[in-house]
């Protein structure tokens, strides 16, 4: 895929992983489209960056519908909004932290690649880019929910996968791991949000922008269906 002049759309574009992604990517000479929650801070990285901004929920099919009109077509979706949400014991946890937290991770996820891929199918072609976490992966106390969640991202695309590449549709599940986001002081997660040597070996906002836009110049007639990224700083054990 030539970048140059394709129209992207980047969830939760607003700061973190989805910022650096969007600014790689209009480097690279697309038509950028971002959307977030929050209005400030997205029309204030809009104009940074040079995008256009559409202040949305990905938890709302309503939203997403009113996404898809005002841009009117797309060629790759990158969905890339998520939130650890309440980070706690499940015992401890009310049904609507639940639901947030499946929604922004997981439902909003499906929302998204349902409407693009009718686009998508139509014309026989885009890329469909869904981001998860290394939490799909393994288990940590605390993490069940947005576990879950990160987890159906993966098996999701790979259903996805299958029922979009006859069409010529490619889709790839990126799983990176400890970033230089506000995710992990938001989240508490200990060490990398609280060294700040540590913190700058983890993966940047615009290192993961690389990455995407790497995936996504990958010859038309290839698809690169999983891709986890980790710092080597970050000590999994067990693998």
């Amino acid at each position: 895929m030539n970048l140059k002049d394709k129209k992207i759309l980047v969830t939760g574009g607003g700061s973190g992983y989805g910022f650096g992604i969007a600014k790689v990517l209009k480097e690279a000479g697309a038509e950028v489209w971002i959307t977030g929650r929050a209005r400030n801070k997205l029309d204030k990285a809009a104009s940074e960056l040079g995008v256009r901004a559409v202040c949305a929920d990905v938890s709302s099919g309503a939203d997403w519908d009113r996404v898809f009109v005002e841009m009117g077509d797309i060629d790759v979706l990158v969905n890339n909004a998520g939130a650890g949400g309440h980070i706690a014991p499940v015992a401890e946890q009310r049904d609507e932290d639940i639901l947030a937290v499946l929604g922004t991770n997981l439902t909003g996820v499906i929302f998204g690649c349902s409407r693009a891929a009718k686009i998508m199918c139509a014309k026989r072609y885009g890329t469909i880019l869904n981001i998860s976490s290394v939490c799909a992966f393994y288990a940590w106390p605390c993490w069940s929910v947005y576990t879950a969640a990160k987890a159906g991202v993966a098996k999701f695309s790979h259903g996805l996968y299958t029922e979009l590449r006859p069409f010529g549709v490619r889709v790839t599940c990126l799983t990176p791991s400890w970033g230089q986001t506000a995710f992990n002081k938001a989240a508490n997660i200990t060490g990398a949000s609280e060294n700040p040597e540590l913190a700058s070996k983890c993966i940047s906002p615009e290192e993961l922008g690389v990455l995407v836009k790497e995936i996504l110049e990958t010859p038309d007639h290839l698809a690169i269906t999983d891709l986890t990224i980790q710092p080597m700083v970050q000590d999994i054990c067990p693998m």
